[in-house]
């Protein structure tokens, strides 16, 4: 398929896990993909898989959580494209504690990396996107739609992704942009790989995470992902799609 031909998008956390899943998918089929991430070494490593898979693509290193940084990356990414089509939102980190243990700093770095960056990429993409008849796909997650436990900041931001994308949704509907989030659950990445269970933790409590089949792969998160940003999605706005094995459908 070439559902993005002629169409570019920008694609922040791009260096690894859902968002390099998702980038590739963009630029195989067609796309010219903006890849944004913090890590060079990472985005070199995805452009030479994307170049392999005839995929066309630039790259861009900065700090989603500095909205200076935010405002040249989309300007950069318009420039260099000559427009843009598709913003696709998924950079994000996760720490999971008891809530009593998380630091000023934490709160501050979780914030500004899973939500304002949301906010300062989505605003300043906002023209560009009206004038192409473009959409954004957030990646918010299951722990966006409801509670967990050890997991408030991350909990916080993800809530915050869903009603951001609503209310963009709502407000930009009738000018023809589409604004969607993907929430996961479980995926085979580097922050699963990551994990460790905080002292004296709740298993009980931890049991409602468990999907009820084998954690999805990346790439079947990214097939999400570029289902929504393309036409075909034309009628799918202000959706919060769960892709989490039925973690909370229960």
């Amino acid at each position: 398929m070439n559902r993005f031909e002629g169409k570019a998008a920008l694609v922040t956390g791009a260096g690894s896990g859902i968002g390099r899943a998702s980038a590739l998918a963009l630029a195989t089929e067609g796309a010219h993909v903006f890849a944004c991430d913090i890590d060079a070494g990472a985005l070199a490593a995805f452009q030479a898989e994307a170049k392999s898979a005839g995929g066309t693509t630039d790259t861009h290193v900065f700090d989603v959580s500095d909205a200076a940084a935010c405002r040249q990356a989309v300007a950069l990414a318009v420039e260099t494209c000559g427009r843009l089509d598709v913003l696709c939102n998924i950079a994000g980190i996760s720490m999971v504690d008891h809530m009593t243990e998380f630091t000023d700093e934490d709160w501050s770095r979780m914030i500004g990396i899973n939500l304002s960056s949301v906010f300062m990429l989505s605003q300043a993409a906002l023209p560009h996107l009206l004038a192409s008849g473009g959409c954004i796909v957030n990646m918010a997650s299951s722990a966006g739609l409801v509670g967990q436990a050890y997991n408030s900041m991350y909990c916080a931001t993800k809530h915050g992704v869903v009603g951001l994308t609503k209310s963009m949704a709502v407000e930009y509907g009738k000018q023809g942009l589409r604004v969607n989030a993907v929430c996961p659950g479980a995926v085979k990445t580097a922050l699963i790989e990551k994990f460790t269970m905080p002292e004296n933790a709740d298993m009980q409590l931890f049991g409602k995470l468990m999907p009820l089949v084998p954690m999805a792969e990346a790439s079947e998160i990214a097939t999400a992902v570029a289902y929504l940003a393309s036409d075909e999605a034309r009628y799918v706005n202000g959706a919060t799609l769960a892709i989490d094995g039925a973690q909370v459908a229960g």
